[in-house]
């Protein structure tokens, strides 16, 4: 007998996990990724907390990206958002609909997730989860070892497949049954805990709303939201500025054809990349952001170049001196 387990890698999936395994049962963890996971490191990559927890589990992992889909699935959510831009019933419907298409090819039988009865405002209540159940077409199938005894049965407990007397009643958005579980099972540092979607996040959630509202939400928009500060200089320039080393190296890597990099001269400070139709004053309106976050004494001098073709072009270079910098209020 085999689940297929959705699997953020978090306490409650890993818990549900366990459980299942604990009653013989194989088990292959299906991790979905996408451009709004928050727990991606530039330097490990998001899956490598999520491998090494699904490993100590003793679980098969599948990985699975989702794409242009998914974002179309966010821009037009059937049952709306949540208190930001979160299409919470929405994303779950999507993603049991993927783990739905992908249990034959995994050999398995039902599956398992890590949903707790009323953690979440949104998605986890009784009616919403109904609804996400009927939608993904997996009445019955959906079982949740933490909340199970909270539900009818399902058709794995039905049919003797999984024994209902060794699963949970945990509900509520308190977490300490969860937490002396883990310490039951010894599972210890967990990696992506709750609210791991950016799109939960009030100041990103602005940033994709503006995307949203101009016509650029696509993957490589939300790339760049993610890896700089956000500035719309006018409706049709766009300006992303790093906030780090690793990001200014990142925005460097986004950088496309007719775009425009901002960077200071000879001192620390961001790289950023600008998007769209640019005339002197707006130039010289991104060069003072750039002074603004760079380290200075009395002056700053920003470099600007555009990329034509597989080349760069150095247009020119903006000065802004000390009496300025202390003007600027970004």
């Amino acid at each position: 007998m085999k689940a297929l387990a959705l699997f953020s890698g978090g306490l409650d999936s890993s818990l549900a996990i366990k459980v299942i395994l604990e009653q013989g049962i194989d088990v292959v963890a299906l991790n979905f990724t996408s451009s709004f996971c928050r727990c991606e490191s530039a330097k490990q990559g998001c899956g490598s907390a999520i491998k090494a927890m699904a490993k100590h589990l003793g679980a098969e992992l599948k990985g699975i990206y989702l794409g242009q889909d998914y974002l179309d699935m966010v821009k037009n959510p059937k049952h709306g958002y949540g208190k930001n831009l979160n299409p919470c019933i929405d994303c779950r419907i999507f993603k049991f609909k993927k783990a739905k298409q992908l249990m034959e090819e995994a050999g398995a039988s039902f599956i398992i997730t890590g949903e707790v009865l009323g953690q979440r405002p949104m998605s986890q209540h009784r009616s919403a989860l109904n609804i996400i159940e009927k939608e993904s077409g997996l009445e019955g199938m959906i079982l949740r070892p933490l909340s199970a005894k909270l539900f009818p049965a399902t058709i794995a407990e039905q049919k003797g497949w999984v024994d209902r007397e060794k699963l949970l009643n945990i509900s509520g958005r308190t977490r300490r049954p969860q937490i002396k579980l883990a310490e039951h099972f010894g599972i210890k540092d967990y990696p992506c805990p709750a609210g791991g979607c950016l799109l939960t996040d009030p100041a990103f959630s602005k940033r994709v709303k503006s995307a949203l509202e101009y016509d650029e939400f696509n993957l490589e928009t939300i790339s760049l939201l993610k890896a700089s500060r956000f500035f719309r200089i006018t409706p049709s320039f766009r300006l992303f500025v790093g906030r780090n080393e690793e990001e200014n190296k990142c925005l460097l890597g986004l950088a496309r054809k007719d775009d425009f990099i901002f960077e200071p001269l000879r001192l620390a400070g961001p790289t950023a990349i600008g998007k769209g139709s640019a005339d002197e004053q707006i130039k010289n309106k991104c060069s003072q952001i750039i002074a603004w976050y760079t380290d200075r004494d009395n002056k700053v001098e920003v470099k600007i170049k555009k990329i034509l073709d597989d080349n760069e072009k150095v247009i020119n270079t903006f000065a802004i001196g000390e009496n300025e910098l202390k003007d600027l209020r970004i």
